[in-house]
C-alpha cells in the first residue's frame, strides 16, 4: 500500500468527523512529506500537467496565480482524492439527511466523478495556487456545476513563518439573523485542511439548519506560498 494512501487510512477518522460536525472544517497533520511538497512545488512549471491558467486579479480573485490540472491526474493526487473522499462521503450524507435536501453521495470517488460527467462536468478542478508577497484571495466558493460536494480540502506546500509570513487561510460562516464569524487557521507544511465547500449543517432549539460558509486567503507579508486543492466535483469548463 502507498504511504501516503496507508498514511490516510491510519488517522482517526471518527474523531475528524466529530471536529467537521462541530466546526465545518478539521485538520489533518502530516498528510505529506517535505519531499512531497518540494515535488509538487517544482512541478508548477511543467506546463503539459496543466489544462487552465488562472491570474487573479484579472478577475478581481485577489492576487496571484492557480493553475488547474488536466486528466490524468497524478497518481499522488488521485490516490489522496479516492481516499479522502470514502471517508467523507458518510460525513457529506449525514448533512445532507439531517438538512432533509435530497441528495446522496456514492460511496466511491469514482462513482461520484461518473455523475458529475454524466451531468456535462468533465473538466477536472484540482489545482494548485501560488501567492507572492501582498498575494490573497477574496473570499469565495468552489461551485463549478450544479453536481457539487459538500467538503473539499487544501494541502500546505510551505512552512509558514520559514517560507512566507501572513497568508493564513480565512474560514467565514454566515450566521442567520447574526453577524458573521471568521476562523483564521495556520497549517503547516504537509498538513491537509477539510473544509465545507458552501454550508453545513448546525443544530439549533428547532432542529438543523444551514450556516453558509466562504474561504480565502489573507493579505501575504512575505516570500510565497503554495497550496494543493482538491476539490471532488469536476467543473463544466
Amino acid at each position: 500500500m502507498n504511504s501516503v494512501t496507508s498514511n490516510l487510512k491510519a488517522r482517526n477518522w471518527e474523531e475528524i468527523g466529530h471536529h467537521l460536525h462541530e466546526h465545518g472544517y478539521a485538520n489533518v497533520e502530516n498528510v505529506l512529506s517535505k519531499t512531497e511538497c518540494t515535488e509538487l512545488i517544482s512541478a508548477y512549471q511543467d506546463d503539459h500537467t496543466y489544462r487552465k491558467t488562472i491570474t487573479m486579479e484579472r478577475y478581481r480573485f485577489g492576487l496571484g496565480e492557480y493553475k488547474y490540472f488536466q486528466y490524468p491526474l497524478p497518481d499522488l493526487i488521485t490516490r489522496i482524492r479516492q481516499t479522502v473522499y470514502s471517508f467523507i462521503a458518510p460525513i457529506a450524507n449525514q448533512w445532507m439527511k439531517v438538512l432533509n435536501l435530497d441528495q446522496l453521495y456514492p460511496e466511491t470517488h469514482e462513482e461520484f466523478k461518473k455523475t458529475c460527467h454524466d451531468n456535462g462536468q468533465t473538466k477536472p478542478t484540482v489545482l494548485i495556487l501560488k501567492y507572492g508577497k501582498g498575494g490573497f484571495n477574496t473570499l469565495h466558493q468552489d461551485l463549478y456545476g450544479e453536481t457539487y460536494f459538500p467538503l473539499q480540502i487544501v494541502l500546505f506546500l510551505n512552512e509558514p513563518d520559514e517560507d512566507y509570513r501572513g497568508g493564513e487561510f480565512v474560514l467565514t460562516e454566515q450566521i442567520p439573523r447574526a453577524q458573521s464569524k471568521a476562523n483564521v487557521l495556520r497549517p503547516k507544511r504537509g498538513d491537509m485542511l477539510i473544509f465545507t465547500t458552501n454550508f453545513r449543517p448546525v443544530k439549533g432549539s428547532k432542529g438543523y439548519y444551514r450556516v453558509n460558509m466562504k474561504h480565502g486567503v489573507s493579505p501575504l507579508h512575505s516570500g510565497q506560498r503554495h497550496t494543493l486543492g482538491i476539490i471532488f466535483h469536476d467543473a463544466l469548463s
